[in-house]
């Protein structure tokens, strides 16, 4: 894995966001950017339209959009190292062989057909599905700044590296970072011969979101952090946390064998509903 990010662009609103994002995180960052574009010619090889240069029109129209991209990376952060690519292949797959060399993909919500899907559910999700690196999905309104980072914490050691994304995210940031552990009662709880003690399963949950915590707080101390702990969903407690949120980070558990269920419920129920950029970080 090289040190590098990538941003996939078709041109769009919504890849004009991600390119953004993408740019301030390499300023942040120190690392070089690289903008890819799809050229997919299926099922209509164009290529037999040769343009007057000498080059076909998908590849010309792809040098087109990427010289865009590169023009408002480079507006947006000059002084960062910028490269550009366009690459033969499906926009999915193309991003997920992409993701190998590089240690995060920025990538729009919504798009015009390339990169960032019709839908929510095509593109961002295969990409966030598929790719072992941090896979940042961005909206196109990005909502003024609000200082604060949120990130999705549960009992497991899968969740370590997207507190490790998160920490380091707010720490480059200087942002305040919320740590939100949802939790819910069995549904078994709601029979009246069963009793609960209600404190002492919050104390519990409060000993989960410390004893996960307590070696980032030590690796990271110049962040502050907020334990969140709330009954209620997760996918339900991080998408209200988006709209004070600059960018919500979730964990992927997901074990499936579809491409869908590669990415656990949780992180694709934030991809769906959050109002924030999201960076899933798979385990």
């Amino acid at each position: 894995m090289s040190a590098l990010i990538i941003a996939g662009t078709d041109g769009s609103t919504g890849a004009t966001a991600a390119v953004e994002w993408a740019a301030d995180d390499a300023a942040r960052t120190g690392l070089p950017l690289r903008i890819v574009t799809a050229v997919h010619r299926w099922p209509n090889d164009l290529s037999r339209f040769v343009a007057p240069n000498g080059e076909d029109l998908m590849t010309r129209d792809a040098r087109k959009i990427l010289d865009e991209a590169e023009a408002t990376a480079r507006t947006r952060q000059p002084a960062i190292e910028v490269s550009t690519a366009p690459v033969e292949g499906l926009p999915p797959v193309v991003l997920r062989d992409q993701g190998q060399q590089a240690t995060e993909i920025v990538i729009g919500h919504r798009g015009l057909g390339g990169f960032a899907g019709a839908v929510i559910g095509s593109v961002s999700m295969h990409v966030a599905g598929h790719t072992h690196c941090p896979v940042v999905v961005v909206r196109p309104a990005q909502a003024p700044a609000h200082g604060e980072i949120t990130v999705g914490v549960d009992g497991s050691d899968a969740c370590d590296p997207a507190l490790a994304y998160a920490f380091e995210q707010a720490k480059l940031r200087g942002c305040t970072l919320r740590a939100i552990y949802a939790w819910q009662l069995p549904v078994h709880a709601y029979a009246p011969e069963i009793t609960y003690d209600m404190d002492e399963i919050r104390i519990a949950q409060y000993a989960v979101v410390a004893d996960r915590l307590a070696t980032w707080q030590q690796k990271y101390p110049e962040v502050s952090l907020i334990e969140d702990i709330r009954c209620a969903h997760p996918v339900e407690a991080l998408t209200k946390a988006s709209t004070g949120s600059d960018l919500i980070v979730v964990g992927s558990h997901g074990r499936g064998a579809l491409s869908s269920l590669l990415l656990g419920s949780v992180s694709r129920g934030v991809l769906h509903h959050a109002h924030c950029a999201v960076a899933v970080v798979r385990s």
